[in-house]
């Protein structure tokens, strides 16, 4: 009856601010509230007249005193730890998925513990005897779980039959299990364990191979965008350049029609004055002659005839015409042949570079796959040209047996011979050293066994290379690097790297390595590109004027040698980027790469046979 007393919240609460009453204070009227609710609100009707109860409205003249109410306090005190309880408990009721007591009555508490020897679970209060009673101290607890027992004897499950691959209880070693290979299952679990954390093991290599080859991909499909980015703006750049040149011709030739348009109106003004001046003249002379036959004086006709008539006027004014040095109509169609002209060769030039940007992928593929290489159709090829064929996929990988015409091949997959596609639909396989692939098995030829047969995530790359370049061993994080100068195009592309740039080895992930350069940072290659930079040849550095050469170590320049040779020594004239250019005797404006030259030595019977350059 108490606590459903106590229980009625409404009954405590303040009418204020509706919450159980704090420091309950009861005025004349009967009704209680809190004691600071109370205070503020008569605190706001000292502006208002008489002091009221805020339920009741009965009005007081005077403002009560306040008490504290010392029973109504402590009935607060445990009815806010009766909430409190009610709380805590329903915090730790089992809930829906949570594993409940054993033993509780009514409403289930939360398990803490589970008894192996009960096969039972216990909350936080019905778990204490296996702490106190010294039999139930014996038994063995665990973390709260569902208890796995044998559905035959109900009994907990801690043996394994490795004969029939089930967990059994100990009965059932003696009837259905009873011979069988059995081991606890601690034991079974441990060497399973290990497995699973070898699989682990391989998974999480896979899943760094795969985000190896996505960084990988990103990059490849960054540096194709920028470059078709580089080769729109070089375009505009040429047609723009090309355009102003074609403005620039023309404004000069019509400056020059101009000029020689002003200077022939000149000189046909002045032919045109000199006429008027002529016609003027014989008009004067018109007239005397006029007036000397209309004269009926005969003496005076005489006397002025002869000096008249020894000039009829059309000897001393010789005939004049406007003769220009050119024709404009010619002019017009020399100018209409010459468009006609050059739009025929800019329309054949055109449609060359065309061709030749339609051709730069099936050459390059047909120069970078050889008869005998191992080969894959590309992941962006959806249908071959020449359709899948029998067991052929995307993972399949082949031999390639023969190459026909510009763009075709012949290729030995497992499971479909002479299988035929398109070079420009192919990429090489150099991953592993194997012989054949079907899905995720692989086939490998080892010198102690031929036809070996493996897991393709179980493999790793090897990394030996016989030809002097960099191998995992020689290059370490920290090392300072910079790309071959025999490399042309890395596999990854240039970005802003040069060859003569240096950079710092930051990681190293299987043959592939993430360098950090001045000019670009994460710049993905592979360690066969890239050679060790010593103090020595870092610290060269060309500059214009500078005496140099061809290094000893380069067999073919990236230019070509054009007229020079080894033994010729130039004058640096010009550096752009990884481009030098350099006089020499023998070849003026030689262009090379910065990474091919070296400083001349300093030696006076050389600068005699130097040449000086304009």
């Amino acid at each position: 009856m108490a606590e459903a007393v106590l229980g009625d919240h409404e009954r405590y609460s303040c009418s204020i601010c509706l919450d159980l009453l704090k420091d309950p204070v009861t005025i004349p009227c009967g009704h209680s509230y809190c004691m600071s609710c109370i205070s503020e609100y008569w605190n706001i009707e000292d502006q208002r007249g008489p002091y009221s109860c805020p339920q009741c409205r009965h009005a007081f003249y005077s403002r009560p005193s306040l008490n504290r109410s010392t029973v109504l306090a402590e009935i607060m005190e445990k009815l806010r730890d009766t909430a409190l309880q009610g709380s805590e408990s329903a915090q730790n009721l089992a809930g829906p998925g949570d594993i409940g007591c054993d033993f509780c009555t009514g409403r289930q508490l939360k398990a803490v513990n589970s008894c192996l020897e009960c096969l039972a679970s216990y909350c936080e209060t019905h778990v204490h005897p296996h702490y106190n009673v010294p039999a139930l101290k014996k038994h063995k607890l665990v973390k709260a779980a569902i208890m796995p027992t044998c559905s035959k004897h109900d009994k907990l499950l801690e043996v394994y039959c490795r004969t029939d691959h089930k967990c059994v209880c100990m009965h059932c070693l003696m009837d259905d299990h009873k011979g069988h290979d059995t081991v606890p299952c601690m034991i079974e679990r441990n060497e399973k364990q290990i497995k699973l954390a070898d699989k682990k093991k391989k998974l999480k290599q896979t899943i760094q191979r795969k985000e190896e080859e996505l960084l990988r991909m990103k990059t490849d499909i960054n540096t194709h965008s920028c470059s078709a980015k580089k080769a729109v703006q070089n375009s505009k750049r040429a047609f723009t350049e090309l355009v102003r040149l074609i403005d620039m011709r023309s404004t000069e030739m019509i400056e020059k029609i101009k000029a020689q348009e002003k200077a022939d109106l000149d000189q046909g003004a002045k032919l045109q004055k000199n006429l008027e001046v002529n016609i003027t003249e014989l008009k004067k002379r018109e007239d005397v002659l006029e007036t000397l036959l209309q004269t009926d004086d005969n003496i005076y006709f005489l006397q002025n005839y002869e000096p008249l008539s020894s000039s009829s006027g059309s000897d001393d004014f010789p005939s004049t015409s406007f003769k220009p040095c050119c024709s404009y109509v010619d002019i017009s169609k020399l100018v209409y042949e010459l468009k006609e002209r050059l739009q025929i060769v800019f329309n054949q030039e055109i449609s060359e570079t065309s061709k030749k940007v339609s051709d730069l992928v099936p050459k390059n593929t047909q120069v970078c796959i050889k008869v005998g290489e191992r080969v894959r159709v590309k992941p962006s090829v959806h249908t071959p040209k020449y359709e899948w064929g029998r067991n052929v996929t995307h993972e399949s990988v082949g031999l390639v047996k023969d190459i026909k015409g510009d763009d075709g091949l012949v290729v030995e997959f497992p499971g479909h011979t002479n299988w035929r596609g398109m070079l420009s639909e192919m990429e090489l396989v150099t991953d592993v050293d194997y012989c054949a692939v079907d899905g995720n098995t692989v086939i490998v030829d080892f010198p102690e066994n031929s036809d070996w047969t493996g897991m393709l995530s179980e493999l790793e790359a090897s990394h030996k290379d016989e030809t002097g370049s960099p191998t995992l061993e020689s290059l370490d994080i920290g090392n300072r690097v910079c790309v071959r100068s025999s490399v042309t195009n890395p596999k990854h592309g240039w970005g802003e790297v040069t060859h003569s740039s240096i950079g710092v080895i930051k990681k190293i992930q299987g043959e592939y390595l993430t360098v950090d350069f001045p000019e670009q940072i994460d710049w993905i290659g592979i360690i066969s590109e890239m050679e060790l930079v010593t103090s020595a040849c870092s610290e060269l550095r060309l500059s214009t004027g500078e005496r140099v050469r061809v290094k000893p170590s380069i067999s073919t320049p990236a230019h070509g040698w054009g007229s020079v040779t080894k033994d010729s020594i130039g004058v640096v004239l010009a550096i752009d980027g990884t481009k030098v250019t350099v006089n020499f005797p023998e070849q003026s404006n030689w262009t090379g790469i910065v990474s091919e030259m070296e400083a001349a030595p300093n030696d006076d019977t050389q600068d005699q046979g130097a040449c000086p350059f304009n």
